[in-house]
């Protein structure tokens, strides 16, 4: 594991990005304590109902004490917090970690888009990320990548990266990046021989449903990793406030200006991100700052984090489609995304299919992922005990998740074509199987 060491004087990360929102939000929510707690003091149908009860059973004691005391209390214990999280901050951005995980050579190029290869024989998969952060989230660091573990089990990861948008991409909608990833597809069947199974996490899910309905011929079978379906299950309140926001914020018509700058673009998308729950930089530089600079559990946060820091800017048709039409519509489960003039519709998928549910996303609710299920003829099903992005990079990553997944892989690649032809007949004549966990993941 790489020593700690201090960056050189004046190198700092730009972030937790948007920095202003994140120390913003933090202070008016240790500020509201201090304004409210006089009104605590007696309980009013003001209060959320499910709080009134705390409230009564608090007021004899907030009744007792002395205003000025508690008041000079309450505030000490604001600042305290304020600076523990931004102590946290601090370490970070001074943190001397730095990923230096070289990539391997591209097999494929089109555009600003990628193929690397992680292995030169065994089980084509090629694996799609989103197209708002980074693609070395699958290949982040040194046991922290599911590229570089699969490559010694039998399997031949392909990373689709899709890289920083230039003047092509900025006039991209979906529809165009599935095309992209349809002929990516193509030149991986076309390099190994067989069609390769395609694996999709998060949005890239969504685009590799949608690929894999277009060109079935080019995949084997399908893995679909946190991937949102139904926009309204589970976090509507979620779908609700980027609706309400994205209106003043995505371009009504044509694409994001090539000049608009990358940083007002990215920080534009952490603010969606921070909407899903506004106080997570408090909580976690708070718990930050506690942990030994020298530590693997330090040098894991401040991997993850740059690699949230390090985002993309999103062409202005593909914002339209995912603010204003998945989360703001829910086109998906109604069968209302089109791609290429036709709906994408997971029930047309007849090969075999893996959904992986993380219990503990904030950023695709379980319910949202899950729905995804009902419609696939042939799923399986993993439920994984991590959050959106633990589950990929976190310690418990490699039993939580690339274990099990490989082990689908590996069976999907023993099972052959005859077997997954077979299937198929079989799935016409026969009604929906009860889908069960492929494995029990490991707590």
């Amino acid at each position: 594991m790489p020593q700690h060491k201090t960056l050189p004087d004046g190198v700092k990360r730009p972030g937790p990005r948007p920095l202003a929102l994140h120390l913003a939000t933090a202070n008016l929510m240790l500020l509201s304590s201090f304004a409210a707690w006089p009104s605590a003091r007696r309980v009013s149908p003001l209060w959320n109902p499910l709080l009134q009860p705390r409230l009564a059973a608090l007021a004899p004691a907030l009744a007792a004490v002395d205003p000025t005391e508690f008041s000079a209390a309450l505030m000490r214990l604001a600042a305290s917090r304020m600076v523990a999280m931004t102590g946290g901050m601090l370490r970070y951005r001074r943190h001397g970690w730095q990923r230096d995980l070289a990539d391997p050579p591209p097999v494929w190029q089109e555009g600003s888009s990628r193929l690397l290869s992680y292995a030169d024989d065994g089980i084509p998969l090629l694996l799609v990320p989103s197209l708002v952060n980074r693609a070395y989230i699958l290949d982040l660091a040194e046991g922290q990548s599911l590229c570089r573990w699969l490559a010694g089990r039998g399997i031949r990861p392909v990373l689709l990266d899709w890289g920083m948008p230039g003047d092509t991409e900025q006039r991209f909608d979906l529809t165009a990046y599935i095309a992209r990833l349809r002929r990516a597809l193509a030149a991986l069947h076309g390099h190994a021989g067989r069609p390769p199974i395609l694996l999709g996490y998060c949005m890239g899910g969504n685009l590799a449903l949608a690929a894999a309905l277009q060109a079935p011929d080019d995949v084997a079978a399908l893995a679909l990793l946190a991937t949102p379906w139904d926009f309204h299950a589970g976090g509507a309140h979620h779908a609700a406030l980027v609706q309400s926001l994205a209106p003043a914020l995505v371009p009504e018509q044509g694409p994001v200006p090539a000049d608009a700058p990358a940083m007002l673009e990215v920080d534009v998308l952490q603010g969606f991100f921070w909407a899903l729950d506004p106080f997570t930089a408090l909580k976690k530089f708070t718990q930050f700052a506690t942990l030994p600079p020298d530590s693997d559990a330090a040098r894991r946060f401040v991997a993850m984090e740059d690699w949230l820091n390090d985002g993309v800017p999103l062409a202005g048709p593909v914002a339209r489609e995912c603010l204003l039409g998945w989360y703001g519509e829910n086109t998906p489960p109604a069968g209302r995304w089109l791609v290429d003039g036709r709906p994408v519709r997971p029930q047309d998928w007849r090969k075999p299919a893996l959904a992986v549910l993380p219990e503990r996303d904030k950023l695709v609710p379980k319910e949202g992922a899950e729905a995804i299920l009902s419609q696939l003829p042939q799923a399986d099903r993993l439920d994984v005990p991590s959050g959106h992005i633990g589950m990929m990079v976190g310690p418990r990553a490699e039993s939580g998740l690339w274990q099990p997944l490989a082990d689908w892989l590996l069976r999907q690649a023993a099972a052959g074509p005859q077997a997954e032809q077979g299937e198929q007949k079989a799935a016409t004549r026969r009604p929906q199987r009860k889908r069960k966990p492929v494995i029990k993941a490991q707590a």
